[in-house]
């Protein structure tokens, strides 16, 4: 979901992720040396004239990916007025200022962007694409249901000309996961699931997007029945789940990003008596950790995370 695939945003700002739009088709691209710039192709079939080295990028909810690739945002992605942002990045992004999810016109031209990345197809909708097009070159990104979070990160690489450093990225992360692999040495049969809990609500994450598709895709962990079900009918990243249900979870072990401690329903005897719950193999998170992101730095550090919760 890099992304929203923010199942943050996705619960508390309205599931904003559901019915984005995907393009299908390679990107082109030119280059004319000698005013620097590139003429790309985005997911939408924008002509995009980007800079060849943009200095000042503008990549809301794609700062995992930036990082990653080498470079420093000139804003990063926030909600309430700062009081939600990705701070994982913390260190990465220190000192660089705060923008609102939304994107509003006055803050993006305040910022000075030579280069606007766009995560998610509805974000331009309605007209807006041209207005940001008319700040600097707008580019949207592949995004979508059905689009890998390396599919994203590569098209985030092509549009700031730093393939070569992504393709790096990417082999460095697979070497880790299959070190992980070696280390867990589970194939499928230890089973997790992750759990989000907040405004007295657990929120059970899809199999095909964030944390879940680093547990089951690429560690090969093994996938409770719930979460199959759960996932067959998921709209976002993340969806509801009743006590009732949960109380089947049959899960070995269960990380928790716990928003609210004091939820009531940690008191229930309905989650009190979950497997994992039951047996203390429960793994608790905050909001600071990754687990709700995506992208190669984020699942890295889960990866880091899995690790230490079950070599234990």
């Amino acid at each position: 979901m890099k992304r929203w695939r923010s199942v943050k945003v996705a619960v508390v700002l309205g599931l904003v992720c559901v019915g984005l739009l995907s393009a299908c088709g390679s990107p082109k691209s030119t280059s004319s040396a000698a005013n620097g710039t590139r003429t790309l192709t985005d997911t939408l079939q924008h002509q995009v004239k980007v800079p060849s080295q943009p200095k000042r990028v503008i990549g809301s909810y794609l700062e995992d990916e930036l990082v990653a690739l080498g470079i420093k945002p000139v804003v990063q992605w926030s909600v309430k007025n700062g009081s939600g942002t990705q701070a994982y990045l913390k260190k990465q992004l220190k000192g660089v200022p705060l923008i609102d999810y939304s994107l509003p016109y006055e803050a993006v031209t305040k910022a000075q962007p030579d280069l606007i990345l766009m995560g998610t197809s509805s974000a331009v909708a309605n007209g807006k694409y041209a207005q940001y097009n008319k700040i600097a070159p707008t580019y949207v990104v592949k995004n979508g249901p059905k689009v890998t979070w390396r599919a994203t990160f590569m098209d985030v690489a092509k549009a700031v000309n730093r393939t070569s450093k992504a393709k790096t990225v990417l082999r460095q992360y697979d070497q880790k996961v299959k070190q992980a692999r070696q280390q867990l040495k589970t194939n499928g049969r230890h089973s997790v699931a992750v759990l989000w809990v907040t405004n007295n609500t657990a929120y059970m994450v899809s199999d095909k997007s964030a944390s879940g598709a680093l547990l089951y895709g690429d560690l090969k962990l093994g996938e409770p029945s719930l979460v199959k079900q759960v996932s067959k009918t998921a709209t976002a990243d993340w969806s509801a789940v009743s006590l009732e249900k949960l109380a089947k979870l049959k899960a070995d072990d269960i990380f928790l990003v716990n928003s609210q401690k004091s939820a009531s329903l940690f008191k229930d005897p309905l989650w009190e008596n979950i497997k994992a719950v039951k047996q203390q193999h429960l793994y608790q998170y905050g909001d600071a950790s990754s687990w709700q992101y995506s992208g190669p730095i984020a699942y890295s550090q889960m990866i880091e995370m899995v690790l230490k919760a079950l070599s234990a």
